[in-house]
């Protein structure tokens, strides 16, 4: 980890049970049922009544028809489809897609680690982190994951990867606001001064990490992640707000079409119809 904080330094000075099929673990008996007539078949996706603005948006978008004849406009295989580009209902073969959204956002609502990114979570789509640092959901666009499956001893590596990941973004955060320092410090050649202040924050980064109590896998996430697998490194990253109920092989068939740039299926697929399960 040391050699990692080092690195950082550098750059700154520089610069379930999850089951067969639907993929389910909780009851989704008293959710509300969106289903997606699709191009390839049917998918029903239920809505966590925990995720109440995500919810209604969704509820919203589908009565308007905003979701009729929407393309699955980035697919990318063992990871997820995604969709809800109102742009995507008139766009030229070929043409790059992932902007269009109805012109707002909707605030980021993570029920974590009880809903997390296992193979047939609905989740909203967003902007990165350096433009969107509050994780804000894109108004429309949502995508539905797939995932690899993982070993245990493979999950304990991620979460490593994951952990040491997180000390370097709090490490960068903290070297940021010494930058001034840090430069004055190498201007005049002061290294005794910079394995101090490297000290000092490494110190701070590990506090500052602790503080955060960042949990571990539950066992629900490893059940998953170990049988019908998922996609672990956005968890607490996007709002999960559903779970696919029926339709999971229809998902597989549309992770498994022929792709060109951008990720966008060769041959267009798309929503059909969306309608509220009644």
């Amino acid at each position: 980890m040391h050699k990692t904080v080092i690195t950082s330094l550098l750059l700154i000075v520089g610069i379930v049970f999850a089951v067969e099929g639907a993929a389910q673990s909780k009851t989704t008996d008293d959710m509300i049922k969106v289903k997606l007539e699709t191009s390839m078949g049917d998918i029903v996706v239920a809505l966590y009544n925990e995720t109440p603005q995500h919810r209604d948006n969704f509820v919203k978008l589908v009565k308007e028809g905003f979701y009729d004849g929407v393309l699955w406009h980035r697919v990318i295989k063992n990871f997820m489809i995604q969709t809800g580009d109102p742009k995507s209902k008139t766009a030229a073969s070929g043409e790059m897609l992932g902007e269009g959204d109805p012109g707002y956002t909707i605030p980021a609502e993570f029920v974590y680690p009880k809903y997390f990114h296992k193979k047939g979570a609905l989740a909203a789509a967003r902007t990165a982190d350096q433009v969107n640092p509050q994780r804000r959901s894109s108004g429309s666009q949502f995508y539905i994951v797939t995932g690899n499956v993982y070993d245990e001893a493979g999950l304990k590596q991620f979460e490593q990867r994951m952990a040491d990941m997180a000390k370097q973004n709090i490490f960068r955060e903290l070297a940021m606001q010494h930058r001034d320092t840090i430069m004055a410090m190498q201007r005049s050649g002061d290294q005794a001064g910079l394995n101090r202040l490297q000290q000092e924050l490494v110190d701070q980064m590990e506090a500052k990490y602790a503080a955060t109590d960042a949990p571990a896998m539950t066992q629900e996430q490893i059940a998953a992640y170990t049988t019908v697998g998922g996609t672990p490194h956005l968890d607490n990253q996007y709002t999960v707000f559903g779970e696919v109920t029926e339709g999971l092989d229809v998902v597989d068939k549309i992770q498994n079409v022929a792709t060109g740039p951008q990720d966008r299926p060769v041959e267009d697929v798309k929503i059909v119809k969306a309608t509220i399960v009644e």
